[in-house]
């Protein structure tokens, strides 16, 4: 693949990943409540739905994705529910907990794992990027293996860049709240807004 294909690929992405959508909200809700502890493992079930995405329309799989289209929709609402379970725990933490334990008791690196990739499987944005515009900017019919790899190593790249930046300005903005009325009302602040995250992938 030509350097100028994968620059321009890497710009388009590098949009998609930031531009404000469940993933992001999720993410940024979560580093808001618990700081910087689970971002790695959250940040990485992201990343291997993207890939899982990305080889789907890389390898002319997407037609799979649409005739299994109730198991889709069964992920779909696994990260819709997984997203009001954070919501729910946000909410009703108590205030001594939230500034004492970044992560949650329970929210082992491999369920915010599991959380983050069943939301990317189910996110609507995701589906419309890999399936229906990647195939603008790179032209798939062509696509060697050496470029399936390059544009991969894009992804690997860029996605926990973009969240990575959204996880260290979310954690410092969370320095700001002192006070247990201000932290209370931060949680339930970023517990609302992941409910809200869980809705717009629920109707979408």
């Amino acid at each position: 693949m030509s350097l100028s294909g994968l620059l321009i690929f890497a710009g388009v992405y590098s949009l998609a990943v930031a531009l404000p959508g469940p993933g992001v909200a999720a993410i940024v809700a979560r580093s808001l409540a618990r700081g910087t502890q689970g971002s790695v493992a959250f940040i990485a079930g992201f990343l291997i739905g993207d890939l899982v995405w990305f080889t789907f329309a890389a390898t002319g799989l997407a037609a799979l994705a649409q005739t299994a289209y109730m198991v889709f929709v069964a992920v779909k609402y696994a990260g819709v529910a997984y997203l009001l379970y954070l919501a729910y725990r946000l909410w009703t933490a108590p205030v001594a907990e939230a500034s004492a334990a970044p992560m949650d008791q329970g929210q082992t690196p491999w369920r915010l794992f599991l959380g983050s990739l069943a939301l990317t499987m189910g996110n609507p944005k995701t589906m419309i990027f890999f399936l229906a515009l990647l195939p603008t900017v790179v032209k798939l019919e062509t696509l060697s293996i050496s470029g399936f790899l390059e544009i991969a190593a894009t992804i690997i790249i860029v996605l926990p860049l973009v969240l990575g930046g959204y996880v260290v300005a979310a954690a410092r903005a969370r320095t700001m709240f002192r006070s247990p009325r201000a932290l209370r009302n931060l949680n339930r602040g970023t517990s609302a807004a992941l409910a809200g995250a869980a809705v717009v992938v629920a109707t979408r």
